[in-house]
């Protein structure tokens, strides 16, 4: 059985998107499936990691700028719809052209510029066609729609009129795509007990404001100057130099970068400062606490609601978040101890890290 994925990563897309493609495609793997991936050359693309993990990519041209679509005032332009770098209708022909020779029983499609028009010119090309979305601001032509988020009450019923009557809708982080080492070292877990000793920062895969360097700036206060920290950036950081060279004016810091997962990083952390993304799944799912930052506008609405029910602590926009803000605030987790741990508890409770071979078994039956 031959599974096409159509996603994109770039600079401005960042790389959430495709990682949590590949933890699918490994389990389809897994399973005897062949996948390939359909992506369009960006600034920061990862199709060199999407080849290292030994699948085909096969590659649609980028546009000249001068020639890429233009945001239009109307309600046929999708919010994201530049992020596609070309036209929906010429992405859906190049895909289809891309493909035709595969004849794919499964299309699964992971990108906020893609909606229920490209899906209708695909659908005659795949067997089934999946869409991973975490939006809801468009609808959907497809047989499977994964959003792995939570949005407390709103979770189930965001879909509603959107995905056709026979879609099989997968909802909520049960079905978060997390790579099979989380679940296994969440069983090796002894509880968390509550105490701050090394902080985990990661800021997104390509963190194009530097919010990095904020959170080392509110790590350099003397009070937090005690504190051993991890700092993970990914390929596309815009200043990896700069942030060296903050970690090598603070005592116990450390920079690592082009990792292939924070798993083993997040088992050693107590606390994490991170931002609002699909990350926030992983770290759940092992039980660390976090102090979150939204980098995004599609992460406002989940992470307000997460802090809201106590399973993070969200301090909101990044643009109106200081250095000061985020000081204060790992000071106070640091005399949180009971807080933290429930935190813990209700992460591990809400992410049981099999999310990835339940869509499996759904997608197979």
């Amino acid at each position: 059985m031959k599974v096409v994925f159509r996603a994109d990563a770039s600079r401005q897309i960042g790389t959430g998107h495709v990682v949590r493609c590949l933890s699918l495609a490994d389990e389809l793997r897994a399973r005897g499936l062949k996948p390939h991936f359909v992506c369009r050359t960006h600034p920061g693309d990862m199709m060199m990691s999407i080849r290292q993990r030994g699948y085909d990519v096969m590659v649609l041209p980028a546009q000249p700028a001068h020639l890429q679509p233009t945001v239009e005032a109307d309600n046929s332009q999708l919010a994201h719809a530049n992020w596609l770098g070309s036209t929906w209708e010429e992405d859906a022909d190049q895909t289809r052209c891309a493909i035709q020779a595969i004849k794919p029983e499964l299309l699964v499609i992971d990108h906020y510029a893609i909606d229920i028009r490209w899906e209708k010119v695909l659908q005659p090309h795949a067997g089934r066609m999946m869409a991973i979305d975490d939006l809801a601001d468009r609808k959907h032509e497809c047989d499977f729609l994964l959003d792995q988020n939570w949005f407390g009450d709103d979770t189930f019923h965001r879909y509603r009129g959107m995905i056709p009557d026979r879609c099989v809708a997968m909802l909520g982080p049960g079905y978060a795509l997390l790579k099979p080492e989380y679940a296994s070292l969440r069983a090796q877990m002894p509880p968390r007990n509550g105490k701050v000793e090394r902080i985990l920062v990661f800021m997104g895969g390509s963190d194009p404001t530097n919010e990095t360097g904020k959170v080392l700036d509110a790590l350099t206060h003397p009070e937090l100057a005690h504190l051993y920290v991890d700092v993970v950036i990914g390929v596309n950081h815009p200043d990896p130099q700069g942030i060296s060279r903050q970690a090598a004016a603070r005592p116990a810091t450390h920079v690592h970068s082009g990792l292939p997962s924070l798993a083993e990083w997040m088992v050693r952390a107590d606390l994490m400062i991170s931002a609002g993304g699909s990350t926030s799944w992983e770290r759940m799912c092992l039980g660390l606490p976090a102090i979150v930052i939204g980098v995004a506008a599609n992460q406002m609405v989940t992470n307000t609601a997460m802090h809201t029910a106590g399973y993070i602590n969200f301090l909101g926009e990044s643009s109106r978040i200081s250095a000061e803000i985020i000081a204060d605030a790992v000071a106070q987790c640091l005399q949180e101890t009971e807080k933290l741990k429930q935190m813990s508890r209700m992460g591990q409770d809400l992410v049981p890290g099999t999310g990835t071979k339940r869509v499996c078994d759904l997608l197979l039956s």
